[in-house]
């Protein structure tokens, strides 16, 4: 059995911090929407909360001429602390998101308009945080949630501004909560099911003696078992942030996010595999062992199937930071800069790691032919085949800055600015030795590497990627007719340059360097017309691009000395529509948009991360049209409603040219992983110490294949969030208990992990849903 499309890293999440943040990102132009920082947070942990409040932390009001939708901290208070940042977005219409268990520590997927999660552009406080090889996203890895002031998504139009090479389908943001300005330490404890149990500590300093500095630090540790099989996860975080505001117009604040965390893959199967292993099959709990070797005969340990790997060889190990500081400036009196340098650093492993390895196939550089011997299991000869430990690792180090100039003149509000980042991202495949009890000499795949007969590590692959992206954008915002009628102009010009070395390894003995730059000019186009105080439509026309992931470069076969690309694949490009109307009045506020996607060289892929190969079709021609409606309400005798509904058609124009002698029927058929309608339903009632409310999730049927010959059922998914917070004490302040279940109902569904497969022979994996999972959290202030 196989399992495919692991995500290579880790957790994230808890609770409540700060609801102001996101009022400040109202009063805002596009220009500074992408990046907004975070005011002062107010305690969103607080059941009561003053301010207007729409749709429970669910909706704000919006005032950007395109597509835009944002949760507030009062929302990510109700949800279960160790969830991640697509568990956050679910009922936002038309994001398909799913968690690969219900803790949010493994990870997950989403797709938003058809639009995978690596054609969405995504940032925490203005900086990038797609992979810089693929464009993937690893939600588990970002940031705390108790620490995260909003999250918003752009669903058509990528920022003006948005430090993007790999985004077609909008984008998606977090913004992290400032320090306090009052002395605390806030103490959090969650526990449930599966042995989940999440520590979180915060201390805020509060005003310093200048009466303009602050700053922050948190840790947490989080840990759970897999809701199927053995093993688990296990994270440690720690976000540290600080802020100083010189004046009104003068400010610098930055955060440092560090992020260590250990998983056991979750396995994925194909339905023959569903049909006889059962729902809750996993990896094997017993590790077949080593035979015992005999000199001068070719021995070779059982290595069972992928899906019976032994669980304790499926770790998946990733350490990151995002480090990141943002200067504001008033150069004059309608003269304004913003500057944001970055850094990103990772390093982790991703997919199973046993592997059966023969003695006599490793690389001999002089041959260019993997004919050398070494002798794996001691006995004196280079004939067996032994049980190891390797799987892919990833190092990257990404610098980078953005910096853009504001000015007001008349009635134009112009903005100008650049980014540029280097990411140095290198991909390679050491393997190590596993003893007798199946456990691997380093999980990590750093000590005590296997060498080659010269001395060199073996690789399973081994290539570097330099990434050098840089845009340059502009944008003029005019406001006429006193202000009822805005416009936004703006052009974004983005260029990727990819330079990628293989260098020679077991899987392509012979390397070779190629060289590959993209660049596109972006035009966009957004107006929003005031009808009154409460009633306003908006329209955008933007277009986006997308860079081919580094992947497509690797093992090519080399024309005299020179690596010839198969196929030279294109950026991918898609022209977004979008038509809206919002109203906002003290009661009801409500967004209704209807849109229509015109996209080019559509690419779909999709990583095996048994195997460690990636597949990408370009699928032509693709259309998606639909509408998206959300609507939320201020408390009304202590009921607050949200309620959101997507729909989505897709069709893919032209047929798959499979290979030279093949042709897939894939005109007409809709993307896979595009439902075509999306629900969501929260309902509340609250008092001045408690609160209940109940969430709903529904998802109609997807397409799992190309050619449409596999289908993923509908599901529903209903939750339920209740809190209750107790009079202060001369100990501690606000002590809150909240209590959260989901898939109440125990529902079994399932999502594919791939948009690529052509058709169902190739073999479509699916992630079972997790059952229903309860949990806990007791949280005060000192």
């Amino acid at each position: 059995m196989k399992q495919l499309n692991k995500s290579s890293a880790f957790p994230s999440r808890l609770s409540m911090v700060a609801v102001a943040c996101q009022l400040a990102c109202l009063s805002m132009s596009t220009a500074y929407a992408q990046q907004a920082e975070s005011t002062e947070p107010t305690d969103a942990n607080r059941v009561t909360i003053t301010g207007k409040k729409v749709g429970m932390g669910l909706m704000v009001q919006e005032n950007a001429p395109k597509a835009r939708s944002t949760i507030t901290a009062e929302e990510l208070a109700k949800q279960r602390p160790t969830g991640n940042a697509y568990e956050a977005l679910e009922l936002m219409p038309a994001v398909n998101s799913f968690n690969h268990d219900a803790t949010g520590l493994f990870g997950g997927g989403l797709t938003l308009r058809g639009f995978n999660s690596d054609q969405i552009g995504a940032t925490i406080n203005g900086v990038p945080v797609n992979d810089s090889g693929n464009f993937a996203v690893y939600p588990q890895e970002f940031v705390d949630q108790e620490n995260t002031c909003t999250q918003f998504v752009t669903q058509g139009s990528t920022d003006v501004d948005s430090p993007q090479i790999g985004a077609t389908g909008g984008n998606f943001g977090i913004t992290t909560c400032d320090p306090a300005k009052e002395k605390r330490v806030r103490v959090a404890q969650t526990i449930g099911g599966l042995n989940m149990s999440k520590t979180y500590v915060r201390y805020d300093t509060g005003l310093w003696s200048d009466g303009r500095s602050r700053f922050f630090i948190s840790a947490s540790h989080a840990q759970a078992d897999k809701w199927k099989g053995e093993g688990g996860a296990d994270r440690n975080h720690v976000d540290i942030g600080f802020r100083t505001d010189f004046d009104k117009f003068n400010s610098i604040n930055g955060t440092i996010l560090y992020n260590r965390a250990i998983n056991q893959n979750i396995s994925s199967f194909n339905l023959a595999d569903l049909a006889k292993f059962g729902y809750n099959y996993d990896y094997a709990t017993k590790f077949v062992g080593h035979v015992k070797p005999t000199k001068g005969k070719a021995d070779s340990d059982v290595n069972s199937a992928f899906g019976d790997a032994y669980y304790q060889l499926t770790k998946n190990p990733f350490e990151n930071v995002i480090a990141s500081a943002t200067g504001k400036f008033r150069l004059g009196e309608n003269t304004d800069i913003k500057v944001t340098p970055y850094y990103w650093y990772g390093y982790g492993t991703g997919g199973n790691q046993q592997k059966l390895q023969a003695e006599n196939a490793f690389l001999d550089r002089a041959s260019g032919r993997n004919i050398a011997g070494v002798d794996l299991n001691g006995d004196g000869d280079t004939l067996d085949r032994v049980i190891v430990a390797n799987s892919s690792v990833t190092r990257t180090n990404r610098p980078g800055v953005t910096a853009q100039v504001i000015h007001n003149i008349d009635n134009h509000q112009l903005l100008a600015g650049f980014w540029y980042e280097r990411a140095s991202h290198e991909q390679f495949g050491t393997m190590v030795k596993v003893d007798d009890n199946g456990n691997a000499n380093d999980i990590w795949l750093k000590e005590g590497r296997i060498t080659r007969p010269d001395g060199t590590p073996y690789q399973s692959r081994d290539q570097k990627t330099i990434s050098t992206g840089y845009q340059f954008f502009a944008q003029d915002t005019i406001s006429l007719m006193n202000d009822k009628l805005s416009i936004n102009i703006g052009i974004r010009a983005p260029t990727m340059k990819r330079d990628f070395t293989s260098y020679a390894s077991e899987a392509a003995p012979v390397g070779y360097n190629l060289q590959k730059t993209y660049s596109e000019i972006l035009p966009q186009l957004g107006a929003r017309y005031q009808i009154d105080n409460n009633n306003q439509v908006f329209a955008s026309l933007a277009k986006n691009m997308k860079a081919p992931p580094n992947f497509v470069y690797e093992r090519l076969q080399l024309v005299n000395g020179k690596p010839v690309l198969p196929v030279d694949v294109k950026a991918e490009t898609a022209f977004n529509l979008d038509i809206g109307y919002r109203h906002q009045s003290d009661k009801l506020t409500a967004q209704a948009t209807v849109y229509y996607v015109d996209f080019r060289d559509r690419q779909a892929t999709a990583y095996d991360p048994v195997t460690n190969t990636n597949s990408l079709s370009n699928v032509g021609n693709v259309k998606t049209k639909g509408f998206e409606v959300e609507l939320g309400n201020t408390p009304v005798n202590g009921w607050s409603f949200y309620g959101s509904a997507g729909y989505a058609k897709s069709e893919i124009k032209d047929n798959l040219v499979f290979n030279k002698t093949t042709i897939l029927p894939t005109a007409g058929k809709s993307i896979p992983g595009t439902p075509e309608w999306k629900l969501g339903l929260s309902a509340q009632y609250e008092t001045g110490a408690w609160y209940a409310r109940l969430k709903a999730k529904y998802t109609s049927s997807q397409q799992a294949t190309l050619v449409n010959d596999e289908e993923v059922p509908a599901y529903t998914l209903i939750g339920l969030d209740a809190g209750y917070q107790f009079a202060n004490t001369s100990w501690f302040k606000k002590p809150t208990l909240r209590f959260s279940i989901s898939n109440i109902f125990n529902e079994k569904y399932r999502n594919s992990n791939s948009q690529s497969k052509v058709n169902a022979a190739a073999g479509v994996f699916y992630y079972m849903g997790a059952p229903r999972l309860a949990s806990m959290t007791l949280q005060a202030d000192f």
